[in-house]
């Protein structure tokens, strides 16, 4: 199965309005990225579709990638400098943590929806949503075609 087709219509919408309502609380901008294999470590793919999907190009420096895969059941959470210069390196684990527990289910929606809006409440500490924010990311889940 091709990774666009893995979620039907209204498992895509669950997880596009858990970004949206995770972003209406936090500057931060969240973006899912779904693919069906990845080779090597995810952290790695992470890093280098982070850079892709151009999640670097926030003005804070706020992006956030949540990168899996469906059939080895990879994961990882990937947050740009901005993040990672103000909060604790064990920052994602609780958020891995609960997510992984869903995809050993078989529950990506699941996961999916509850990290996101886990990740948009650790955000708003360190980013709240400010009248002035702007959406300068899609928010849409990628998908890697090539399997």
């Amino acid at each position: 199965m091709q990774p666009s087709k893995f979620f039907t219509r209204e498992q895509k919408a669950r997880i596009l309005d858990a970004i949206r309502t995770a972003e209406s609380d936090t500057s931060g901008e969240i973006r899912v990225h779904a693919e069906k294999h990845c080779i090597g470590d995810p952290t790695d793919r992470a890093a280098y579709l982070f850079e892709k999907l151009g999640m670097h190009k926030t003005r804070m420096r706020n992006g956030v990638l949540i990168f899996f895969t469906y059939d080895d059941h990879k994961l990882a959470i990937l947050g740009d400098a901005g993040i990672n210069g103000v909060v604790p390196g064990d920052f994602w684990n609780n958020i891995l943590n609960t997510m992984a527990d869903k995809f050993r289910e078989s529950d990506f929606t699941g996961g999916l929806e509850k990290g996101i809006l886990m990740a948009g409440t650790l955000l708003k500490k360190h980013f709240p949503y400010k009248s002035d924010d702007v959406n300068e990311l899609p928010d849409e889940i990628s998908f890697e075609e090539k399997v």
